[in-house]
């Protein structure tokens, strides 16, 4: 595992649940709002920290944390993450994965062993502007469409969230998004806040207000939508 970072107490990264959150490094999409810029691209291991490193300090942690956050980048290019992820439940923690989607093979066969507890997918944008919104000219969005179709079988408890920006986002968008993921049992609309690590500077977020009439735009279709970060 090639693994950028860690924040050792999150009250946030996991619904209901303390947690640390590990950024594991590189992605293979290019949003311009990414607002873990300096991690996407893939570091020299030496310069990672160990996954030594992070169990030594879980174990430190048991019955302080319920679970560990994996996130990134985009966990699931790390062909060692079954096995990481097995050294922490082994050690008793609940396992949430943020992932983009892309790689839904990988996915279902972690959710049919049971290793992952809680998976927050990112949904970037309405399908037409999906390859423009991640960096990506004429991308193929059927890995991703797997991956939506999966969480809505409801395997394992989810939520989908994006992350609105005014550069790329209006409410015929925001409600492209909402027939797409009809029916999902959670549904996060997260206002954009410039990091000051993002690949493209001069985006911004809408007001609470704005992001008011996108909830209410969402809920016919998705009751349980929720906002964040306003």
């Amino acid at each position: 595992m090639n693994i950028g970072g860690i924040q050792r107490l999150s009250l946030l990264d996991y619904p209901d649940q303390t947690c640390c959150t590990v950024f594991t490094v590189g992605c293979n999409y290019r949003c311009p709002f990414c607002h873990n810029a300096a991690i996407i691209e893939h570091r020299p291991a030496e310069k990672a920290i160990s996954e030594e490193d992070v169990i030594m300090f879980l174990k430190k942690r048991r019955g302080l944390l319920d679970g560990v956050c994996i996130s990134g980048g985009e966990p699931l290019l790390h062909d060692d993450l079954e096995n990481f992820i097995r050294e922490i439940k082994a050690l008793g923690f609940l396992v949430k994965l943020d992932t983009n989607g892309s790689f839904p093979g990988k996915l279902k066969q972690l959710i049919k062993m049971g290793l992952v507890d809680y998976v927050a997918m990112d949904i970037k944008n309405s399908p037409d502007l999906y390859g423009r919104t991640i960096g990506i000219n004429n991308y193929s969005l059927e890995s991703v469409k797997e991956s939506v179709d999966l969480l809505l079988s409801r395997r394992v408890n989810y939520e989908f969230r994006t992350t609105v920006v005014c550069q790329f986002h209006t409410s015929n968008e925001i409600l492209s998004m909402a027939r797409w993921l009809k029916g999902a049992e959670r549904y996060y609309l997260q206002n954009f806040v410039d990091s000051g690590d993002v690949l493209e500077p001069g985006l911004s977020g809408y007001s609470r207000a704005a992001m008011q009439v996108f909830k209410e735009l969402v809920q016919p279709l998705i009751p349980a939508v929720a906002l964040r970060g306003i």
